[in-house]
């Protein structure tokens, strides 16, 4: 670029300055302009104002118009829903109306919450006791909440049928809470049926007591319900919480009791996906039973017949077995009273013993507990639980200290009868080689001649071969009502001992991860049960050789010999650690046992005590002489004959 373009350039600059400078407005004409603009926004912004202000008034004459319309509407509505709960409901359509409120009474014992709408139970608390499952144990055991309780009295009003659960009851006491820690504390909640008329449902609750009063009182309504009806139904659903560790051990602990009037008690089978039952004449009772808690509704007179049935719940997150009842109660016309009472609390067979009926009759509540059958319960009522509860007194609640002295307590009890059947073993077995020069002399195709000559050779030297069998049937009794203690025994719930957290639950020294399983034993591993197996094993195998008198044991045999405690390992895996703890014991004792009786038996002196029997003359007894006269006889008659 040259020296002249350059020159040109600078001049085109500042003429367009120059020009700039030139046209530039004044003071004054900026000013006009400011006004001018200013006036022009504010034109704007008012039409603006007045198009949203008509906007508005459209808006809310037509929302008038709206809600003129819905309002009619919505009057036309609920007056016909008024007339149709008249006509549904009749006197009782006002109750259909309300507000859900809760009512509490509680003691040192339970907290009971009732709903306004049912005026039923619809919250439980055992305030002795936290939750099962694993530690830490910091939360209230609920026996249900919400809407795990339902219960509702069903009846005919003026060809009506009515339905207590979804009508709403006035709290006549007025309070929310109710103490009866120190003073019987009562509840009132009523059913108004207009001019007069009403229902009471009335709640009492004592000091220290899993008991609660139940009655329900009729006033005035003996016009007003069905003149022909004989009888009321109560329509009771709940569902049993799952509360413990074991949910599978639990549910099988999980069903419906009920007592015919004065009469037996019974159950529904446990271990169904459904179970349902009627029981056609007069029921005393019913409870909704779990392992260790019940809700138990007693009649003060009886129920005339009961409808009930459970399902079990497949996924066992939260419950066990949703269960319900039906049941019927006399009618009469007047102002009928049935007397009721709520048993909140745990199986527990010195408490539930002492719950008495009307005019103190035994209700047998302690039937609930599955102590056994026959034999086994007895000894379980009548040795076991003293036994445990008076060791209880004594140690506290060191369980495991106390499981062990009860253990050797037991044992030494029944020495005599091992010691017996050790020893008729040991003179079956050292007469073994005598047995087997019989069976040389007597062909096998005479087993009758051999039989025999076999059971005269115990009668010589004074052998009975039934002896070892019999001490030990004698000692059944206890193993089986040990198996049927342990998990019904409440006291041992939530109490560790070693590495075991529940005694009443199973004890796990590993789990699986991964949510892994084992068909039929489980997803952890039992240290309890282990040891009780090898302590089994050990026990067989030092016992052994008494078996059938000492002879080679079947092919069976022997495979039971080490079957059986595979089978317990895959059986108590799942169990009571506290059973598991106890079967380990009673074989390791009964281990000791055995090699102090081999000390203290001499075979060889006791094979020559036989052998002098054998020289003796026996006397014989009543019933031999009986046999001979009866072959005689027969001899008579087959020469007469002839």
């Amino acid at each position: 670029m040259d020296k002249n373009q350059i020159f040109g350039i600078i001049i085109i600059v500042a003429l367009l300055i120059g020009y700039g400078i030139y046209n530039q407005p004044s003071k004054e004409e900026i000013a006009k302009r400011q006004r001018e603009q200013d006036s022009l926004k504010k034109v704007l912004v008012e039409q603006q104002i007045k198009d949203s202000l008509a906007k508005v008034q459209d808006s809310v004459a037509k929302a008038l118009i709206v809600n003129k319309v819905e309002t009619v509407d919505t009057l036309n509505s609920d007056s016909s829903k008024i007339e149709k709960l008249k006509s549904n409901l009749g006197i009782f359509s006002n109750s259909s109306i309300g507000n859900e409120k809760f009512i509490t009474l509680e003691n040192n014992k339970i907290k009971i919450k009732f709903s306004t709408k049912g005026g039923y139970p619809y919250y439980a608390e055992l305030k002795e006791f936290k939750a099962g499952g694993d530690k830490p144990w910091n939360k209230p055991l609920v026996l249900f909440d919400n809407n795990d309780n339902q219960f509702a009295l069903k009846f005919y009003s003026n060809n009506k049928d009515i339905s207590t659960a979804d009508l709403y009851f006035v709290n006549t006491g007025g309070d929310s809470i109710y103490d009866a820690s120190k003073d019987k504390k009562t509840v009132t909640l009523r059913l108004n049926a207009g001019e007069g008329k009403y229902i009471d449902y009335i709640y009492s609750l004592d000091p220290d007591s899993y008991l609660m009063k139940y009655d329900i009182q009729f006033h005035n309504l003996d016009n007003d319900l069905a003149s022909n009806s004989s009888y009321l139904d109560f329509l009771w659903k709940s569902k049993i919480k799952r509360q413990e560790k074991g949910a599978k051990w639990e549910n099988q602990n999980a069903t419906i009791y009920y007592r015919f009037y004065e009469d037996e008690v019974k159950y529904l089978t446990e271990t169904s996906d459904e179970k349902e039952e009627t029981a056609d004449t007069r029921v005393e009772w019913i409870a909704y039973k779990d392992q260790f808690f019940s809700t138990i509704l007693i009649a003060d007179d009886y129920f005339s017949s009961a409808d009930m049935k459970y399902t079990k719940d497949k996924t066992f997150d939260k419950y066990l077995k949703h269960v319900e009842s039906t049941l019927s109660v006399p009618y009469e016309n007047g102002n009928p009273h049935y007397g009721f009472s709520y048993y909140f609390g745990p199986n527990d067979y010195d408490i539930l013993k002492k719950i008495k009926g009307k005019d103190g009759k035994d209700l047998n509540l302690k039937r609930i507990i599955p102590l056994g059958w026959s034999v086994f319960r007895w000894v379980n009522i009548y040795i076991i639980i003293p036994l445990f509860n008076g060791l209880g007194y004594l140690f506290g609640n060191n369980m495991g200290l106390i499981i062990l002295i009860m253990t050797v307590l037991i044992k030494l009890a029944l020495f005599p009868f091992t010691f017996k059947s050790y020893k008729s073993s040991a003179k079956m077995r050292v007469l073994k080689p005598q047995i087997d020069e019989i069976n040389k002399k007597i062909p096998k195709e005479k087993a009758m001649e051999r039989q025999q000559a076999t059971m005269a050779l115990y009668k010589k030297v004074g052998v009975n071969p039934m002896g070892g069998c019999l001490p030990m049937l004698f000692q059944m009794p206890f193993l089986i009502a040990m198996f049927r203690f342990f998990p019904s025994s409440i006291e041992l719930r939530q109490k560790s001992f070693l590495w075991a957290t529940d005694l009443s639950s199973y004890d796990s020294i590993w789990t699986f991860p991964h949510g892994f399983s084992i068909p039929w034993y489980g997803d952890h591993i039992s240290l309890f049960a282990l040891l009780m197996a090898v302590a089994m094993l050990i026990s067989q195998l030092l016992n052994k050789n008494q078996m059938s008198g000492g002879n080679t044991q079947m092919p069976g045999m022997k495979m039971m010999l080490y079957l059986m405690p595979v089978m317990m390992i895959l059986w108590f895996n799942n169990y009571s650690a506290g059973l598991s703890y106890y079967y380990f014991l009673s074989n390791i004792i009964t281990i000791i046992q055995t090699l102090v009786i081999r000390r203290m038996i001499d075979e060889d002196e006791l094979l020559r005590k036989l052998n002098t029997n054998k020289k003796k003359v026996k006397p014989k007894s009543n019933w031999q002489k009986r046999i001979e006269e009866m072959q005689k006889v027969q001899q008579q008659q087959k020469k007469k004959r002839r």
